[in-house]
């Protein structure tokens, strides 16, 4: 049911909500104020490129529950999430305006990036949203894409990059927040507790999201209940042990911590980059390294040790 005196309305797949996005749902919220109209972001349930062009499609950097808990702490009054299928690709974009932003949110506003396209063939634009508008009783309003500090369009596929590249640190600035994944902890193979006196969480985290690429990191580890814990994370293929094992797997240290894990939801976020990933000659060095990566975790996150290890 359309918001009752109609809403003020942002399209897109919003993957990340980083600061771009954030700068945007800003002049969304001012206008549905002043305008006295309900904030509603229109968004998909999966990201377009994965019907669109598959093969080539994008790792997401939120998944659908992140996406829309973020869009709520923004502030947005209503999102709408829109399914993306074989069918809604091959909408046209008149189509989509009409089912979607006329009948279904009654807009009286549409404020969107000023290179957004929609609809079949990316037909729909804001020159065509701004026609459509005239004849259905909405403005439009297409901003310039946010700046960072260097000129440099905020962007998702921006961010990505900057993951890859291991920059957890910039790819944060960007997004507002460290970057963060979510999984379940399963059992590993047992060698970090007995055997190298680092017992870690093993999470699998879905196929499909972003992630940095492999190395050593300092991370805030979520739990279910609310808790926050300073972590020291691998993301790799451990080449000590594994000359060619499958990956990258993620394995998470809690500092100071002792607790059974398992089974567990877990949310791990990337706060800096401490170190690639390498191959010791034998666990001893591995362990003597290991040490100095909880304590460069640690002045990473700005924690102190209530018991250091020997």
């Amino acid at each position: 049911m359309a918001p009752v005196g109609g809403s003020a309305v942002t399209i897109g797949a919003y993957d990340g909500v980083h600061l771009g996005h954030r700068h945007l749902l800003g002049e969304l919220q001012r206008q549905a104020l002043a305008r006295r109209l309900a904030s509603v972001v229109v968004t998909f349930d999966r990201h377009p490129a994965t019907v669109v062009r598959p093969q080539s499609a994008p790792s997401i950097l939120t998944d659908r529950a992140q996406k829309l808990e973020l869009l709520a702490s923004a502030g947005i009054d209503r999102t709408l999430v829109v399914p993306f299928d074989r069918a809604r690709a091959n909408e046209t974009a008149e189509d989509f305006v009409l089912e979607v932003l006329v009948r279904a949110l009654g807009a009286r506003l549409v404020v969107v990036g000023e290179d957004f396209h929609f609809g079949h063939r990316r037909a729909g634009n804001v020159a065509l949203l701004t026609e459509m508008g005239s004849r259905h009783g909405f403005d439009v309003i297409g901003m310039a894409l946010e700046q960072d500090a260097s000129r440099e369009a905020v962007s998702s596929t921006r961010i990505r990059e900057l993951l890859a590249a291991c920059d957890v640190t910039a790819a944060a600035r960007l997004l507002g927040r460290p970057h963060q994944v979510r999984g379940v902890v399963v059992h590993g193979d047992g060698r970090g507790g007995p055997e190298l006196g680092f017992p870690t969480a093993n999470v699998v985290v879905p196929e499909g999201l972003a992630m940095p690429g492999e190395g050593i990191y300092a991370c805030w580890y979520e739990r279910p209940d609310g808790s926050r814990h300073a972590a020291a994370a691998s993301l790799g293929r451990r080449p000590t042990f594994h000359a060619s094992a499958e990956g990258p797997l993620l394995e998470v240290y809690l500092l100071d911590f002792s607790g059974d894990l398992y089974g567990e939801p877990a949310r791990v976020s990337f706060v800096s980059h401490l170190r690639q990933e390498r191959r010791f000659d034998s666990p001893e060095a591995l362990v003597a390294q290991m040490n100095d990566d909880v304590a460069a975790a640690r002045a990473a996150l700005g924690t102190v040790s209530d018991h250091p290890r020997s």
